[in-house]
């Protein structure tokens, strides 16, 4: 990446009201980022307490019109310039196996997974390739590689995620720009809770150090990785 240290850069984080993405986005507001982060539902917006470096934008994110006016938000201070992409949008569907489940379950998994993904750092390289590099960081499964009954549709983009990763990594690396992707199991936030009462969750992964790694893989001290699928699993290698 370019010389700016990490108190002038600007990352944007996609999913950054979630459960991992509020982790996410404090963890980087702590280390000094200004961090945009969209939001579509109003509720979302509350998830996140006021800070000097968040600045909050709703984006419908499946709308290229909306992706590119929350890059140019992003883009717009050159003081703290555009040097991150995080995508952690994502969703989930499993309980039925591929001949009894509606291919629009497949589209619908393609579309939050992928297609956001595909769609935000599409808008977001031109700034970085015009400042000099940056990384991007997306969410796989490490069910793309270990999967489960079920869940094909949800797996099938996870894999895709991860082709996509090695793909872009590949196609700009002469821009100096670093494509990764962060691979969890089990990931301990409360939406998992409540749909898993009873789990042992002492094995699931924290929000808390996978934003580490997030934060590791935006850095320089990451500046010879790219084209990695990094898997984030806490203590257990199920999920």
């Amino acid at each position: 990446m370019n010389g700016f240290p990490t108190t002038a850069r600007t990352v944007v984080v996609t999913g950054g009201t979630g459960g991992l993405g509020t982790a996410v986005t404090g963890h980087l507001l702590d280390a000094g980022w200004r961090v945009v982060v969209p939001w579509f539902d109003p509720a979302e917006a509350d998830r996140l307490d006021a800070h000097p470096g968040l600045e909050l934008l709703r984006a419908d994110l499946s709308s290229e019109a909306d992706v590119e006016t929350l890059i140019a938000r992003a883009a717009g201070d050159d003081a703290r310039p555009l040097t991150g992409v995080v995508n952690l949008v994502g969703g989930f569907h499993s309980g039925s196996r591929v001949h009894e489940t509606p291919v629009d379950v497949l589209d619908a998994q393609l579309s939050i997974n992928v297609r956001i993904a595909y769609l935000v750092t599409q808008a977001a390289l031109p700034e970085l390739i015009r400042r000099g590099g940056g990384s991007v960081v997306c969410i796989g499964s490490a069910a793309a590689t270990r999967p489960f009954p079920g869940a094909a549709g949800y797996i099938a983009s996870k894999a895709a995620v991860a082709a996509l990763v090695q793909s872009l990594a590949v196609e700009y690396t002469a821009d100096n720009i670093r494509v990764n992707g962060i691979v969890p199991s089990m990931i301990d936030t409360p939406a998992n809770r409540l749909a898993m009462p009873g789990a042992d969750t002492s094995t699931w992964a924290r929000p808390a150090d996978i934003a580490e790694v997030i934060a590791f893989l935006l850095s320089d001290a990451s500046r010879a990785v790219t084209g990695a699928s990094i898997p984030v699993t806490g203590s257990s290698a199920a999920g």
